[in-house]
C-alpha cells in the first residue's frame, strides 16, 4: 500500500485512516509507506508517525497550505517519491467556519471553496499519471453537510457539496483509466476539531437523542470505510458518497414523526 493521506492530524479522521491503512497492510503481510500530509509541524503528529511506525509501515511527513495552488502538487510529488508510486490518495483536509451567509466574507468563501474543492481538484490531477499506473484510488471525505442544507454553517456545505460533484465527475472521466474515486461523508464525529462540542455533557446528549444509532461517530468509523473504498473488496465502486452518519441524515421524518407523535 503507497497512499498520501491530507489532513492527517492526530486524534482524527486523517489520522486514523493513516493507522488503519497501515494495521491493514500488515495483516495481508504487505509493505506500506504512507505520506503523512498537515499543514505544518505540530507537536502530536510525531505521536502519530510512531503509531503508523509501530504497524510496519515507512511514512513521512509532508507539509503546506493546500489553499496555495502551488503545494497539492508539489506534496504529490514528493508522496510519489517517498512512496515509489502510489496507489491511494485520501483527500481529507477541511475546516468549517461557521457563519450565515449574509455575513460570510469573499476571504472566508475563498478560503474554504480552495481548501474543500479547488484543493483536491489540484491533488487528484497531480497523482493521475501515478494513479493509472497502479489502477489506484481516491477517496474524498466530504460531509453530511454537502448533502443537505446546513443551517447557519455558511460557506462549508457548499463547499463540501462541490467536493461531491468534483469526484462524481473525476469517477466518470477517470474510470477509463482503471482510477475509481469515492466520497465518504462524515456525519457527527469525535475529533479534535470538534471536541468543544461535546466539552457539554448536555449538547452531547442531545446530538445524541437524534442519531437513530444513539452515539457519536469516532474517526476509527470512518477510517474503517475509507480503507474499504480503498481496498480489493470495493474494486466494482465508483462515484458513490457514503453517509456515515449514524443514520442522522436519513432521520430527519422520524424526527418529525416523533415530535407531532409526543405533542399529541
Amino acid at each position: 500500500m503507497r497512499a498520501m493521506v491530507t489532513g492527517a492530524g492526530a486524534n482524527g479522521i486523517g489520522g486514523a485512516t493513516c493507522i488503519r491503512l497501515a494495521r491493514d497492510a500488515r495483516l495481508r503481510g504487505e509493505s506500506a509507506r504512507i505520506a503523512v500530509c498537515a499543514t505544518g509541524k505540530r507537536k502530536e503528529l510525531s505521536k502519530l508517525l510512531e503509531q503508523i511506525q509501530a504497524e510496519g509501515a515507512e511514512t513521512v511527513l509532508l507539509t503546506g497550505d493546500l489553499c496555495d495552488p502551488t503545494v497539492p502538487p508539489r506534496l504529490v510529488e514528493q508522496a510519489v517519491e517517498f512512496c515509489g508510486g502510489l496507489d491511494a490518495l485520501v483527500s481529507n483536509a477541511g475546516f468549517a467556519k461557521p457563519s450565515p451567509l449574509l455575513q460570510t466574507t469573499l476571504e472566508d468563501w475563498d478560503q474554504q471553496v480552495d481548501l474543500h474543492a479547488r484543493a483536491a481538484w489540484l491533488l487528484a490531477k497531480a497523482a493521475h499519471p501515478a494513479l493509472k499506473e497502479s489502477r489506484g484510488a481516491i477517496v474524498a471525505t466530504a460531509s453530511m453537510a454537502g448533502t443537505v442544507a446546513y443551517y447557519h454553517n455558511g460557506v462549508y456545505p457548499i463547499a463540501k457539496a462541490a467536493l461531491i460533484m468534483l469526484c462524481k465527475m473525476l469517477a466518470q472521466e477517470w474510470a477509463v483509466d482503471g482510477i475509481r474515486v469515492n466520497v465518504v461523508s462524515p456525519g457527527p464525529i469525535r475529533t479534535r476539531l470538534t471536541a468543544r462540542y461535546y466539552a457539554n455533557p448536555d449538547v452531547e446528549a442531545s446530538r445524541k437523542a437524534v442519531i437513530p444509532l444513539g452515539r457519536i461517530g469516532e474517526p476509527e468509523d470512518v477510517a474503517g470505510v475509507i480503507a474499504f473504498l480503498l481496498g480489493a473488496d470495493a474494486g466494482f465502486i465508483t462515484g458513490e458518497n457514503i453517509l456515515i452518519d449514524g443514520g442522522l441524515v436519513g432521520s430527519t421524518l422520524n424526527q418529525v414523526a416523533r415530535s407531532v407523535t409526543s405533542a399529541q
